[in-house]
């Protein structure tokens, strides 16, 4: 219950610190960030996958353990605030995905955003301790809330 409410005061910090930031940004440079946040988030997630899933790379718990703890920052980097009106349209580095229904339903967005977070933050201890058994479910877990997003609020391609 207390690291839940840590996590929970951490996130809401790192929100209003880049919510603060994102106010000087236009609606491109937003799109741009988390388009950029997720990209290296996936390249991490890929690293993880290729040694603890598919078993194409030697299995290594410091490497694992790394792309863990990146994928944590960045879920808990307050990428919130780059989700401002207006931003399901127009090109960051590519043309957005964000359906416009991301703006309409925000007490699910929410709910998706703190389930993206607690597994994210789960992922991380689990790596920690190199029992790949267990980061294999993590991953998983953590695989599922992300698809829970796209599913409901990425437009195809």
């Amino acid at each position: 219950m207390k690291q839940t409410l840590m996590q929970a005061a951490v996130a809401t910090a790192a929100l209003m610190t880049a919510a603060g930031a994102s106010a000087q940004m236009t609606p491109e440079d937003m799109i741009k960030a988390r388009q950029s946040g997720y990209t290296f988030m996936a390249w991490n997630m890929g690293k993880i996958k290729a040694q603890v899933v598919d078993g194409a790379v030697p299995f290594n718990k410091d490497q694992v353990a790394a792309a863990a703890n990146a994928v944590a920052a960045i879920a808990n980097s307050g990428m919130g605030a780059l989700y401002a009106p207006g931003t399901d349209k127009g090109t960051g580095w590519k043309e957005t995905r964000l359906k416009a229904e991301f703006f309409q339903e925000q007490d699910e967005v929410r709910k998706i955003a703190m389930n993206f977070i607690q597994q994210a933050n789960t992922l991380q201890q689990v790596a920690a301790t190199g029992d790949q058994a267990a980061i294999k479910t993590q991953f998983g877990e953590m695989g599922k809330a992300c698809k829970a997003c796209h599913d409901k609020y990425r437009k195809e391609d």
